[in-house]
């Protein structure tokens, strides 16, 4: 029979102890596209404008487009079949059909849609417990982070690097409208 020495044991209910206070660690850390989000709609704000749109900065037929309502702001990027059209409603600065093209006439296997309730970034999950989550779409498929995995039958790690995946790209479109904007002038 093994028995573990005083030390083995301190360590082992150490970690033990440690273990719930770590995993909640990547619950409460702030998400990538937070700051960039709340810059967004601070520089819309001042501007007075209630949507924006740019071209991505490593894709020539990919745009992304912005609009926002008090406490929320929709953000769609993907490709499109008609990057010319896009691009000359671009340089007109028709910010809002983009958008709208993007939601419907873009490539529907690269759209992603975002709803972003704050807008303070892509959280894992609401602040307030059975608070609106945000919401990321990409193609058909949306996956809403309320925190509640389990209920749509995926792991803990699955849930937080779809998360983590969806926070990346929508802080990389966001940049891109930040951008345009501060290039607007």
């Amino acid at each position: 029979m093994n028995f573990l020495s005083p030390a083995s044991l301190c360590s082992l209910t150490l970690c033990a102890l440690l273990s719930p206070a770590f995993s909640g660690y990547a619950w409460a850390q702030e998400p990538k596209s937070a700051a960039p989000a709340k810059e967004l709609a601070q520089l819309l704000a001042a501007k007075k404008l209630d949507s924006i749109a740019a071209r991505m900065p490593d894709n020539r037929e990919e745009f992304v487009g912005a609009l926002t309502f008090p406490g929320q702001m929709m953000v769609v990027w993907a490709r499109t079949t008609a990057p010319a059209v896009v691009n000359e409603k671009l340089i007109r600065k028709e910010y809002r059909e983009v958008y709208i093209d993007l939601n419907s006439a873009s490539v529907t296997d690269s759209r992603h849609f975002v709803t972003d309730l704050g807008p303070d970034g892509l959280k894992f999950k609401p602040d307030q417990k059975q608070g609106p989550a945000d919401s990321h779409d990409l193609g058909a498929k949306t996956l809403r982070f309320d925190g509640n995995w389990r209920a749509i039958k995926m792991k803990e790690a699955d849930y937080m690097k779809a998360h983590e995946e969806a926070d990346a790209a929508y802080a990389k479109a966001i940049q891109a409208l930040i951008d345009e904007i501060k290039k607007a002038g």
